[in-house]
């Protein structure tokens, strides 16, 4: 079992292939058994649910195994807003993903 899951942004994804990733993004629509969101970077990207996925907030963090340059498939959910009217400033947390790849951090945010 892989113990590491780095929080990476649209862009990044396609590196991450078959490994499991945290993705924080917004929800922008149900498709069948799939949900479109949009990445902090703000790249859309399709995660595949399972039927028991939980996902009730407009803000969330997929926890998934990516397996397409766009595409994850969702192993856990974290709901970031509890209200409909918060707001997440994606940029910041884009920013924040950006640093953890920054050669400087490396012994801080292994990849």
């Amino acid at each position: 079992m892989e113990l590491l899951s780095p929080r990476v942004n649209s862009a990044r994804l396609p590196a991450f292939m078959g490994r499991t990733v945290r993705l924080p993004c917004k929800v922008l629509k149900f498709q069948g058994a799939s949900v479109i969101v949009e990445a902090c970077d703000g790249g859309q990207v399709e995660v595949r649910l399972n039927p028991n996925s939980g996902l009730t907030a407009t803000f969330v963090e997929i926890i998934g195994q990516v397996v397409g340059e766009s595409a994850i498939k969702f192993l856990f959910g974290i709901n970031l807003d509890s209200d409909k009217d918060q707001s997440v400033d994606m940029k910041l947390v884009n920013d924040v993903v950006e640093l953890t790849f920054d050669p400087r951090f490396k012994k801080m945010f292994p990849q």
